[in-house]
């Protein structure tokens, strides 16, 4: 059966234009549902029904597997069965009409403008690689761009003196974002000064970021960077790109920013992705409402 499984993951890469990692979750979940069903002596693909589905979840909830691990593998089951059904492998879609269960959105944590502001600043101020970090951080701020969007950026992406960049997201979809004044000071200041240091001698790299080696910085680089500043600084939080992803994205709201137009900005298909951010905001409104009235006490 898992014969079937490269062909679905070669068209989920193809037709959907799926990241790596998202790729390698199907192929992942899609692995142990198949070992699942082998064990009760499934054979082929036709034989599997709603019940081999519905016991499988079962068991990733006996075993304590969270809702969210729950949800994503039986997103990973349907697609596989529609592609089959697609391909006419199978007769039936056992997982059609399959419910999932129903998530908790979790608050994302925020740095105050404060812990960023100590963040930002933790770079040192000379020395290419200390000036490649301060323009990253900063840019990672201003923009709300995810790592592997910073990382990929190239040159010709990026446009510092009318202060704004074109930015490919994982699905080959373009944004153009806006730079505020100072990291795009930074940036320029790094792409002068600092940028053809790192290159060591490899004139044809276009990568905007580089690392000591003098290629494209990489993802598990870039984390490595944010956590040695972040440890620096102390800030008593688990902080990840994600993290001045959540800020820059909650900050700009707090100060008055249309929604959408910060929907557009973290390249949000769907405008309640980027509405977890707004509930944030009307929680801490009534933290402060019931800290400050005169009669919330009474």
């Amino acid at each position: 059966m898992k014969q079937h499984m490269a062909p679905f993951i070669r068209f989920m890469d193809e037709e959907k234009g799926l990241t790596r990692n998202t790729l390698e979750s199907y192929e992942r979940d899609l692995t142990q549902f198949l070992e699942f069903v082998d064990g009760r002596e499934i054979s082929s693909l036709k034989q599997i029904n709603r019940s081999h589905i519905l016991l499988y979840l079962r068991d990733l909830k006996q075993k304590g597997r969270a809702a969210a691990t729950v949800t994503r593998k039986t997103v990973s089951i349907r697609s596989f069965f529609q592609y089959l059904l697609r391909e006419s492998m199978v007769d039936q879609d056992p997982s059609l009409q399959m419910e999932t269960p129903k998530l908790v959105k979790k608050a994302p944590h925020v740095l105050t403008v404060e812990e960023v502001d100590l963040l930002l600043s933790a770079p040192a101020s000379s020395g290419p690689q200390g000036i490649r970090d301060k323009a990253m951080l900063e840019l990672l701020y201003a923009t709300g761009m995810k790592v592997s969007e910073i990382v990929s950026l190239d040159l010709q992406n990026i446009h510092t003196d009318l202060r704004y960049l074109h930015c490919i997201g994982a699905s080959g979809k373009e944004r153009i974002l806006p730079m505020n004044r100072v990291s795009a000071h930074y940036l320029d200041n790094y792409i002068k000064e600092s940028r053809d240091k790192l290159l060591k001698g490899n004139k044809e790299e276009q990568a905007l970021f580089l690392n000591t080696l003098g290629s494209r910085l990489t993802r598990q680089g870039f984390w490595k960077i944010l956590k040695k500043y972040a440890n620096e600084t102390k800030i008593n939080m688990d902080i990840t790109p994600h993290t001045l992803r959540h800020s820059f994205a909650t900050h700009l709201l707090d100060n008055g920013a249309d929604i959408r137009s910060v929907q557009e900005m973290l390249g949000h298909a769907d405008l309640s992705t980027t509405q977890v951010y707004s509930s944030m905001l009307k929680k801490n409104m009534k933290e402060q409402y019931d800290d400050h009235h005169p009669r919330s006490s009474m």
